[in-house]
């Protein structure tokens, strides 16, 4: 609501036809503007649903004593995937059992589309087919949330898909991890987990950093 005062300008100069000056000041009652706030956000309250919070699944290595190295190292060797990260945008992967005589077995990628991920894609490229076929079924409506969890989750967690290793050396960086497991969710893998670097690693990016410049410079 608002209200209009008038005053007497109290000998101000006069008029033509003889009247005094007036000023006019306007005054504005904004209490009903709060009641009507209070009352958006009470609607907005009752009637907006809060989102989910999104979380992600992370693998980390048993602390277990009870453990043995050959039990460590069950995963089949067709299906491992070690991922080395040393920071900047290279990222090292091989396959298997690292081939510590040959540095080749130790491949250079990115963080690009086109790099590690291009690599990932095919290496899951089954498990990837099926849950875009159950993500059309999802948006035909043919299945619940719940049921594409359930099931995409199977998927992801079968026999035949890959297991991913992530180790990172003392020059990656928190973007570097980040963007790696970025990487799990946009190929659907499943299975990973987060390790330290062995000195075997380290071993093998030293091995190929030096046999790669020894072979730049033409076997000299």
């Amino acid at each position: 609501m608002s209200e209009i005062q008038t005053k007497d300008s109290g000998g101000g100069k006069k008029k033509k036809g003889g009247s005094k000056q007036k000023k006019i000041s306007v005054f504005v009652d904004f209490t009903p503007m709060v009641d009507m706030n209070m009352l958006l956000i009470t609607f907005f309250m009752l009637c907006t649903s809060l989102s989910k919070p999104q979380t992600m699944e992370i693998n980390m290595p048993s602390n277990d004593k009870k453990i043995t190295d050959a039990d460590k190292s069950m995963v089949k060797a067709s299906q491992a995937v070690t991922l080395l990260l040393t920071g900047g945008d290279s990222i090292f992967y091989y396959t298997g059992q690292p081939d510590y005589k040959d540095y080749n077995s130790l491949k250079l990628s990115s963080y690009k589309a086109s790099g590690i991920r291009a690599f990932l894609l095919k290496r899951n490229s089954d498990a990837v087919s099926k849950i875009d076929d159950l993500k059309q079924k999802k948006l035909q409506l043919k299945m619940t949330q719940d049921q594409f969890t359930k099931q995409a989750s199977e998927i992801k967690n079968g026999k035949n898909t890959p297991v991913v290793i992530i180790k990172a050396t003392d020059k990656a960086t928190y973007k570097n991890l980040i963007d790696a497991l970025d990487e799990m969710q946009i190929c659907n893998i499943g299975k990973y987990v987060i390790d330290t670097i062995a000195a075997s690693d380290r071993f093998l990016l030293k091995n190929r950093a030096a046999k790669g410049a020894f072979s730049r410079a033409g076997g000299k």
